[in-house]
């Protein structure tokens, strides 16, 4: 099976902005022993500008884009340092590739980015893939990891996509402020009021949301590729995932 991963800045990092250590370390040994399987892993990785923004002890987010740019070009230095020094526990390689709007936009650029891809599965390479927020403007973002997932998926034909999130999927209401909100189990297509289910980002690091997810889930749809929301928390679930278990939101066409 091939799977890609994407996790956000609010599971790799504590709201100081600092390495979450516990979680990455558990998620890196999880994600090792189902690539020890003989599951293809691929791995879509914010935390980049978080995690540059409590090493150079900014007070929060940047919102311009050269400091943004700035915490990104430090961030991803220990982010993939941490990444290699973790999967290298387990006898893994990784592989990082830091991608623009360009790279998928143009039909030459993104069958080189596939065929790079391919290369590196047959390789036995964990790609580890975030936008490149170090040049990325306006004009040529992705914008959200969230979809930068789904185009890695569907570019490479995998069978799930899973992201892993702070909540634990799609609920009927807001679950932080409403007591009756209910877990949605299934949803096999992206109507206009499912999108209407979606509310702000409740991270304070991160860039996407839960309506960035549904967006995510109907380019999974259309491409017959299931996708899983869950919580990153317990990169256990992972697990539970992969064995058909009912976890999360689960959207596919069956």
């Amino acid at each position: 099976m091939r799977i890609v991963v994407k996790v956000g800045t609010s599971t790799l990092a504590h709201p100081t902005g600092h390495l979450n250590i516990r979680r990455v370390e558990l998620l890196c040994k999880v994600l090792s022993d189902i690539k020890n399987a003989g599951h293809e892993v691929i791995l879509v990785s914010s935390g980049a500008i978080g995690m540059g923004v409590g090493k150079l002890g900014l007070l929060g987010r940047p919102e311009d884009i050269p400091t943004k740019q700035a915490a990104a070009a430090v961030g991803q230095c220990e982010l993939m340092y941490t990444y290699d020094k973790l999967f290298s526990e387990y006898n893994h390689t990784v592989a990082q590739l830091l991608i623009t709007g360009d790279d998928v936009a143009s039909d030459k650029r993104r069958g080189n980015f596939i065929n790079t891809m391919y290369r590196l599965l047959e390789l036995q390479a964990l790609p580890i893939l975030n936008e490149n927020d170090t040049v990325s403007t306006d004009e040529i973002v992705i914008g959200d990891n969230d979809t930068l997932a789904a185009i890695v998926a569907t570019s490479v034909g995998a069978d799930k996509l899973v992201l892993l999130s702070d909540i634990d999927g799609l609920y009927t209401a807001d679950p932080h402020t409403d007591p009756n909100a209910k877990l949605i189990a299934h949803i096999s297509a992206i109507s206009p009021d499912v999108l209407a289910l979606a509310g702000a980002s409740a991270s304070t690091q991160g860039t996407g949301g839960m309506i960035t997810k549904l967006r995510a889930a109907a380019m999974c749809l259309d491409a017959g590729c299931e996708m899983v929301i869950c919580n990153g928390a317990e990169p256990e679930n992972l697990y539970a995932v992969l064995e058909g278990q009912t976890i999360g939101t689960k959207f596919s066409k069956e």
